[in-house]
């Protein structure tokens, strides 16, 4: 008799921003005559830069002809967009990648989840609290996490970000394999500068871990003293593999392109985790189409780099507006600065999802509860930059005069 995979049935309810969008539409569905504006999943709303456009219909009416039709692609990417991640996010900050060292794929998301495929399941695993749900589910998934219970995964060591700590996971008191970080962070929008960093390769290099690094929010960072890569504090080559997307820095998140980097120097017990990825994406995944990963290289153009470095600005804006009206409402507010997520304390000690009801019912305003990432994240919601201006300023107003 065929059997499921029972890890799945350890698995708590349904995915987050899945539960989020069904209460968002029970309410709407109830009240027809009210606005609901989305402040809660990471999407994006500004187009598609013009640059890009341009370079994915040019590939379209290559795909159109006979001799710059193009079927099956390289699992691992085509050269020309390897080359141009190379060139621009790492060679010119002084990091020496190679075009073979990256993997391009159809999201972070999907890499984030997928690179435990490499990994034993006896590995123990660290993660930030709260955290960006896929981490979890995915080691879940597969195994590694163990039981759910009162909360907390049993085989999951757990790095609480609070207040008191700066919403910063301190180094575990015990001996892991794997550890997550996101910076800057989804969800508390905070940013580890080099200091902090070194600080957690160095533990890496000493325990023989690994760092899976996840930089998705990296176009944001204003900041000089935060880095951009991790590959930037000296020795993380030998233990991190490292995750960034187009979705949040050129709008791709409905057309899907991203890329993950695994040097060759890193390796478990002389085995190049690099061969491995390519193994396994070989295997399980069949490259990114190519009009896609045209549209990915035109965002390094001159008029790329232009057009989504003003979008990037527009959701900064957005973050600003969210950060200052949250604060003038008199709630403690974090992140926003060199992130598109804003990290709030609920007033009166209301619960996350009970802020959450709040807002939405006497606001009409969709958010994302904090405990939805983890335990420590009661008593806290994220909200993001990446509605509409207008929206956006709409639905501080909106939560402003809740709280009066």
């Amino acid at each position: 008799m065929a059997k499921v995979n029972d890890n799945f049935l350890k698995l708590p309810g349904s995915y987050l921003f899945s539960t989020v969008a069904k209460k968002i539409s029970a309410y709407q569905e109830t009240n027809p005559d009210k606005e609901v504006i989305k402040i809660s999943i990471g999407d994006v709303t500004r187009p598609l830069a013009k640059a890009v456009v341009s370079a994915m219909e040019r590939a379209v009416n290559e795909m159109g002809t006979s001799e710059g039709f193009r079927g099956y692609g390289p699992e691992q990417g085509y050269d020309f967009l390897r080359n141009a991640i190379v060139k621009n996010d790492y060679n010119k900050r002084g990091i020496d990648i190679a075009p073979d060292e990256i993997f391009v794929s159809d999201g972070a998301k999907s890499d984030c989840g997928n690179i435990g495929d490499i990994f034993s399941v006896d590995n123990l695993v660290a993660v930030c609290d709260p955290v960006y749900p896929v981490y979890i589910d995915t080691n879940a998934m597969s195994g590694r996490a163990g039981d759910f219970i009162n909360g907390r995964w049993s085989n999951l060591v757990y790095m609480p970000c609070t207040e008191e700590n700066g919403f910063l996971p301190q180094l575990p008191n015990e001996k892991v394999d794997i550890i997550y970080l996101c910076f800057p962070n989804n969800p508390t929008g905070v940013c580890a500068t080099y200091t902090e960093l070194k600080k957690w390769v160095e533990y890496a290099r000493e325990n023989k871990a690994v760092i899976l690094y996840d930089s998705a929010y990296e176009a944001f960072i204003t900041d000089k003293d935060v880095p951009h890569s991790i590959y930037e504090i000296e020795g993380t080559k030998e233990v991190a593999i490292e995750f960034r997307s187009f979705s949040k820095t050129a709008g791709f998140t409905g057309t899907r392109c991203a890329y993950t980097v695994v040097p060759h120097e890193l390796r478990l017990d002389g085995v190049e985790l690099n061969g491995l990825w390519n193994r396994r994406q070989c295997t399980k995944f069949n490259g990114v189409p190519y009009v896609i990963q045209r549209g990915a290289q035109a965002v390094y153009s001159d008029e790329g780099i232009r057009e989504c470095r003003e979008n990037i600005e527009y959701y900064l804006n957005n973050a600003s507006i969210i950060r200052k009206g949250l604060q003038s409402a008199g709630l403690s507010v974090y992140g926003g600065t060199n992130a598109p997520y804003i990290w709030a304390k609920t007033p009166d000690n209301m619960g996350s999802w009970e802020f959450f009801d709040f807002v939405l019912s006497e606001a009409g305003v969709g958010i994302t509860p904090g405990v939805g990432f983890g335990p420590s994240g009661e008593g806290f919601v994220r909200l993001t930059a990446f509605s509409t201006k207008e929206n956006t300023e709409e639905a501080i107003k909106r939560i402003q005069k809740i709280l009066k």
